[in-house]
């Protein structure tokens, strides 16, 4: 009965998505199908599971998160980190492709958004590398690459979903210890990247220099220490999410708000780029997103419900521990099945349609579970960049007027590198567990 449930759940939703629906939706319907069809008494709970979904207080990180983002995002303090970087590594063969993949990863630990960083940081440097030599395509798919980390390290909108949904099949789960846990494994990521570039894109541009590009921008500083003074209070963004959590002050929920305030305060009084007639605004842009997240949660805990409560999960997990005994090659298989759900679905649906029949089995392999986040949440990053709905793509699409088919072909290299990290992350549990052990007991 639950296979048939499942191969009947797996139809539908790719039924709806081949017809465009998009994805919250689709996720619903085929809950609110399969349920009509199978247990047409039990459609009462649904509307409950919907709005106790969103219930969790973790979830409120999430739009206060988007907020600071945004707010960050319009600051100015894109460019500022652009120029730190560029300062910091130097003029060099490929540097500017360096650059871009170090200011991702500044910028992740401000945002907490592939997209958002993908968005702030590619109308500047993607225009940059094109014009010191690099091909469209290849800027376009780095930039995609490295907006990836914005999920991995902290504030990460993905580590709170996971540790949401986590804790209800093993406590221990830490949003706190997930946020510690990323950051060695972003920057390990960050690093295949320009390992790539060290190794394959070196000498590659032809056109003007990397100076010339990034002298473009307005009020350079000429000194790396001029850099680091304008850059210094977007830095400080992340400094205080991960040392007022290590320390203890506030939880990572009011963290976000805490953030909020700070980007308010720099915002306002001190790079004074945003105006308050455009706090509104922001606002707005940050409902609709947060809006838009909450629903795909909402919508994926109900088809997640369903799973559960034909069983389907637990067949599926069964099926797993069937397949073989060992545990590399359990977690081998788990990534190849993240990774390929990534190619179709968004990070929020496959958390809950997939953690609930991954994480028993991880658990009864001995997989520590904010290890297991980590590696989830990698495989996720990834996923925004594997065509055909590598969210990433699409906005690096839209900033640098290159088509879906060829940033495609630009960016399976960098598919390659970061999946050289993935398995690192996989089958070393220190990268992850280092910190969270020393920092937090």
């Amino acid at each position: 009965m639950a296979g048939t449930i499942g191969l009947v759940i797996l139809l539908l939703l790719v039924v709806l998505l081949a017809l465009e629906v998009p994805v919250a939706a689709a996720l619903g319907l085929t809950a609110i199908a399969v349920l009509g069809i199978f247990k047409p008494a039990m459609l009462w709970v649904l509307p409950q599971t919907f709005f106790a979904a969103m219930k969790p207080f973790n979830l409120i990180a999430i739009p206060f998160f988007i907020v600071a983002g945004i707010l960050l995002g319009r600051s100015g303090i894109s460019r500022r980190l652009v120029r730190f970087a560029d300062c910091l590594m130097g003029r060099r063969a490929s540097g500017l492709a360096i650059v871009t993949v170090v200011v991702s990863i500044f910028f992740a630990g401000i945002s907490g958004s592939g997209p958002a960083d993908v968005a702030a940081l590619g109308l500047i440097l993607i225009p940059a590398m094109v014009e010191a030599g690099f091909s469209r395509r290849f800027s376009a798919a780095l930039m995609a690459a490295g907006g990836g980390i914005g999920i991995i390290v902290p504030p990460s909108i993905a580590l709170i979903l996971y540790g949401v949904v986590a804790q209800d099949y093993n406590p221990s789960v830490s949003i706190s210890k997930l946020f510690i846990a990323g950051i060695i494994p972003g920057i390990l990521v960050g690093l295949s990247l320009i390992a790539y570039i060290v190794l394959f894109q070196k000498g590659k541009p032809k056109g003007n220099s990397d100076k010339q590009a990034v002298s473009n921008a307005p009020d350079e500083p000429k000194s790396l220490g001029a850099a680091f003074k304008e850059a210094s209070l977007g830095l400080l963004a992340p400094v205080i999410i991960i040392g007022g959590i290590y320390s203890g002050v506030f939880s990572p929920t009011e963290a976000a708000a805490v953030v909020v305030v700070y980007a308010l305060a720099i915002d306002l009084l001190v790079y004074r780029e945003l105006r308050w007639r455009d706090v509104p605004r922001a606002l707005t842009e940050a409902g609709a997103t947060s809006g838009g997240v909450l629903f795909i949660v909402a919508s994926a805990s109900l088809l997640a419900w369903v799973l559960n409560y034909f069983e389907v999960a637990q067949e599926a997990s069964a099926l797993l521990l069937s397949i073989t005994e060992q545990k590399w090659l359990l977690l081998l298989l788990i990534n190849g099945v993240i990774l390929i759900a990534g190619c179709l679905l968004d990070a929020i649906s496959i958390m809950y349609l997939l953690l609930p029949i991954m994480l028993p089995v991880t658990q009864q392999m001995g997989v520590d579970p904010n290890h297991f986040g980590i590696i989830v949440v990698v495989n996720l990053a990834i996923g925004q960049i594997t065509p055909p709905v590598g969210v990433n793509l699409f906005v690096a699409c839209g900033v640098s007027r290159v088509s879906l088919g060829e940033i495609s072909r630009g960016v399976w290299p960098l598919v390659a590198a970061e999946a050289m990290a993935l398995l690192l992350i996989t089958y070393l549990p220190s990268l992850s567990l280092l910190l969270p052990h020393l920092l937090i007991q």
